[in-house]
């Protein structure tokens, strides 16, 4: 049994769809930011930097309980131990974690940044707001250019790398900034056809326990 101690957010999605995706059993349990639960010292003891998501896997190595904080290192974990959305193949291996990291360096910081001062900055910062949905745009020609050639980022299957990112993208609607996403037709495409996923369909709004 995995316990997911998470939000709905970019980040904490990510988690709830791997794990409906590998279709392992878990306990959602609700860490509302907006509340500050992310700084309670229970949260803390799983997660040190206060960021959702964060999991414990009580059946980990040997049997005993292990927690993992930071959504890619719990991305590449749950594959590794199930055995499934990153290739063993090196070639694949190293595509889709590439695509991963452009994820949690990249498209997770710039996307959040563009969002934060577009709708949550309490003062309109024109230079910030420029800066941050600039970087999002050239992120997703990076992205619209692979997709062009590849139905998925890191190939032709589906790994940690899109469930990584997509979130995301998707994240843009609500920011306000989904307009963006108007001179990339390959991203939209792929963004889609992510949404229609049944295990994406059935996280999306969960409801968490707490």
């Amino acid at each position: 049994m995995i316990d997911l101690h998470s939000f709905n957010t970019p980040n904490g999605r990510k988690i709830s769809i791997m794990l409906e995706e590998l279709g392992v059993p878990y306990r959602a349990h609700l860490v509302h930011i907006g509340r500050g639960d992310q700084f309670k010292p229970e949260f803390l003891a799983i997660s040190p930097n206060n960021k959702i998501p964060a999991i414990v896997d009580q059946e980990g190595p040997g049997g005993a309980p292990l927690s993992i904080f930071e959504s890619g290192a719990i991305l590449i974990y749950l594959a590794e131990k199930y055995g499934k959305l990153l290739p063993q193949d090196p070639v694949g291996r190293s595509n889709t974690l590439q695509w991963l990291f452009f994820q949690v360096g990249s498209v997770g910081p710039m996307f959040g940044q563009a969002g934060h001062f577009t709708r949550f900055a309490k003062d309109d910062i024109p230079y910030a707001k420029k800066r941050y949905i600039d970087e999002a745009g050239r992120l997703l020609g990076v992205m619209e250019k692979q997709l062009s050639n590849h139905k998925f980022l890191a190939g032709d299957e589906f790994t940690i790398a899109d469930i990584a990112t997509a979130p995301w993208i998707a994240a843009l609607d609500f920011y306000g900034l989904s307009d963006m996403l108007e001179p990339f037709p390959h991203v939209s495409a792929w963004l889609k056809d992510f949404r229609a996923r049944p295990a994406v369909q059935k996280v999306w709004d969960m409801k968490y326990e707490g």
